[in-house]
């Protein structure tokens, strides 16, 4: 028995009679449940109404799952959506018999921020527009992310995706799923945790420093520290698919890599913005 290496080979879900209950949907439910007792505190502190609670939770997980589906398909599979339009929002496939429920296969963080930023708009021009400016509300619901965030990744790694490269030693997840039987990188935890570290972070900044009155500050830090993780581990995934692979031969990185650096780039400019704002207006 090598105790450096993990046969990986949880299952799909939960088994309750007749119907399964998948982990990776699972790890949303949760991550939605942690996001908004998070943003419960918040309003409690920042003294807003909790009827706003409902609304706000209830276009962020629209914007989350329509912003990661539609960024899978156009980042990452469009050559195939193409000629399957009707599989990009209803989680079915054609066979020869008919069609087969499969869930949703494809799901891309890059698409997820477009989504809740989006989200995150609407709610605040019907409902905080005039109180509080649009960066005062992402700040605070950045706060909300890096759980649901730490969460997906373990939903990853319960279905043995998004895996990393070879170790090339007797370290590593040895994904029985996928019929290999040699370790891996263990990406899915390296991000995991590394999103709860950004947490904490984040939270500390809110709760025991002065930067939450730099409007955009917390929102120009979460993104600069979440997108410096996802660069980052990207060096140990194996490319999602050919197209993938080819690009990071060719650049030296993948298609999250240079996905993730415009979104760094923003997350700084956002930061000198806010911190230029705050001195000018103190």
């Amino acid at each position: 028995m090598n105790l450096l290496s993990i046969v990986w080979d949880p299952g799909i879900g939960l088994e309750l009679g007749p119907v399964t209950i998948r982990y990776y949907s699972m790890m949303y439910i949760f991550g939605f449940i942690a996001g908004y007792y998070i943003m419960k505190k918040i309003f409690e502190n920042e003294n807003l109404s909790k009827t706003l609670l409902d609304p706000i939770l209830t276009y962020v997980v629209i914007g989350t799952l329509l912003g990661a589906r539609l960024g899978h398909v156009f980042f990452y599979d469009w050559p195939y959506y193409k000629e399957h339009l009707l599989e990009i929002l209803v989680p079915v496939v054609k066979t020869v018999d008919g069609y087969k429920f499969t869930g949703f296969r494809g799901l891309a963080s890059h698409g997820a921020t477009i989504g809740i930023f989006l989200a995150v708009w609407y709610f605040w021009k019907k409902h905080l527009k005039g109180k509080h400016s649009f960066l005062w509300i992402l700040d605070r619901i950045t706060l909300t992310i890096p759980i649901g965030a730490a969460l997906i990744r373990i939903g990853n790694l319960l279905n043995s995706e998004i895996i990393g490269k070879p170790t090339g030693t007797d370290y590593g997840f040895i994904f029985k799923q996928l019929g290999e039987d040699f370790p891996r990188y263990p990406t899915q935890l390296y991000e995991a945790g590394a999103y709860l570290a950004l947490l904490f972070v984040m939270l500390y900044l809110y709760w025991k420093t002065d930067r939450k009155k730099y409007e955009g500050m917390l929102f120009g830090i979460f993104f600069v520290l979440l997108w410096t993780v996802r660069l980052v581990v990207e060096f140990y995934k194996e490319p999602q698919d050919e197209k993938d692979a080819r690009l990071l031969l060719q650049t030296g990185l993948d298609k999250g890599q240079w996905l993730s650096i415009p979104m760094l780039i923003f997350g700084l400019a956002v930061m000198v913005y806010a911190y230029k704002k705050y001195r000018v207006e103190k």
